[in-house]
């Protein structure tokens, strides 16, 4: 996502990045809760100011993390260590002068980040003359939060739940700026009725998000398929990954006739976890959050070391979800939720259920707005 806008005049600047799907999403999600209200831009100041670096970052992003999550958790802990306020790489000063010409242009009354580095930028932004405005940091992973975000100079840090606050304030962050709004999921969530914790479970629905690994998606979809004989029933997403996973993809549908649905890319993720009992996907920030706020439980088949964690551990607490990247631990656990008749399941539901957060984004955006100039 490069730009959303509502008006050639923006009253609120939305700052994401292209850098897993967490930032652009809880970006998207804000700009239409926000736009109602006054006009919104929502852009990305590292692909318009740096495309060609941008695009190839965000390459090497998703390849590290889906193949080499070790080397990625190695990248993550070096964080800890950097001074981001110092620190000026050459391939980031283009897009630190493209948000300046931004703000210039449009001459908001706040700033809101979905990205760490962006307050960085705007901290020596508002350093060399630039009117100061309120900047709200919304984090966008849980409870492990990384040293970007908790070093960021900001005026809020919007957080997920109770347990990342908590976890922030023990750090030594100040309480009156950590504001427990939610993750900013769609507001179309709040529309919609999740499936029942009473519901017969004929047949059992699963929704599977796929990483880009091809041998994983046949295993993993069969270890589904076959954890509850005849009675599950397999959506898989394929999303960008389609022109490589879809061989695949097809090879299971056909080996189960009549139990498998693909799909492509596709914007009724909402809709397809409320009316789902079941998630398989990657424990990223905006896929663990949608669950909550679809009370949807779920299986992690892919964990990135280090960001990823704390969301996992946020879904153990509340008791809705569990960890299932090792060969047969998906069926164990498939199994388990539907023995007893499905009590596990059951169970996990009704204690999302009580968590759930369909409205975080208007929650975000009227906090917001109350602290606009």
């Amino acid at each position: 996502m490069v730009s959303r806008v509502s008006s050639s005049k923006a009253d609120i600047l939305i700052l994401t990045a292209g850098f897993g799907d967490g930032h652009n999403s809880a970006a998207r999600n804000l700009s239409i809760a926000l736009e109602k209200q006054c006009p919104v831009l929502c852009t990305d100041p590292c692909a318009l100011g740096a495309p060609w670096i941008n695009e190839r970052l965000r390459s090497f992003y998703r390849g590290v993390t889906t193949h080499a999550p070790w080397l990625w958790r190695r990248i993550y802990l070096s964080t800890e260590r950097q001074d981001f306020s110092k620190e000026r790489l050459p391939m980031m000063r283009k897009p630190e002068m493209m948000l300046r010409d931004l703000i210039q242009e449009h001459q908001p009354k706040a700033i809101v980040s979905s990205y760490p580095l962006y307050p960085y930028f705007l901290q020596r932004i508002f350093a060399n003359g630039t009117p100061k405005v309120p900047v709200f940091t919304v984090v966008t992973d849980s409870i492990e939060i990384n040293a970007a975000w908790r070093k960021a100079p900001t005026d809020y840090w919007l957080v997920t739940d109770s347990r990342t606050r908590d976890s922030l304030i023990r750090q030594g962050l100040p309480e009156t700026q950590l504001v427990e709004t939610g993750f900013p999921v769609n507001p179309h969530f709040a529309d919609l009725a999740p499936v029942s914790a009473d519901d017969s479970l004929q047949p059992f629905r699963v929704l599977y998000f796929p990483t880009a690994k091809k041998p994983h998606v046949r295993r993993v979809a069969r270890e589904i398929l076959d954890a509850g004989h005849d009675n599950v029933e397999l959506t898989i997403v394929l999303g960008r990954n389609v022109r490589k996973l879809y061989s695949r993809a097809k090879e299971i549908k056909d080996s189960y006739p009549g139990r498998v649905r693909i799909k492509g890319w596709t914007k009724r993720v909402p809709e397809l976890l409320t009316s789902h009992h079941l998630v398989v996907g990657k424990a990223g920030g905006a896929t663990v959050h949608e669950s909550l706020a679809a009370a949807c439980p779920m299986l992690i088949h892919h964990l990135v070391p280090g960001q990823e964690e704390g969301n996992l551990n946020l879904l153990r607490h509340l008791n809705g979800g569990h960890l299932a990247d090792t060969p047969g631990s998906l069926s164990a656990h498939i199994r388990e939720m539907l023995s007893d008749n499905a009590c596990g399941w059951r169970t996990m539901k009704r204690s999302l259920a009580r968590h759930a957060r369909p409205n975080a984004a208007q929650t975000a955006a009227n906090f917001i707005l109350s602290h606009c100039s």
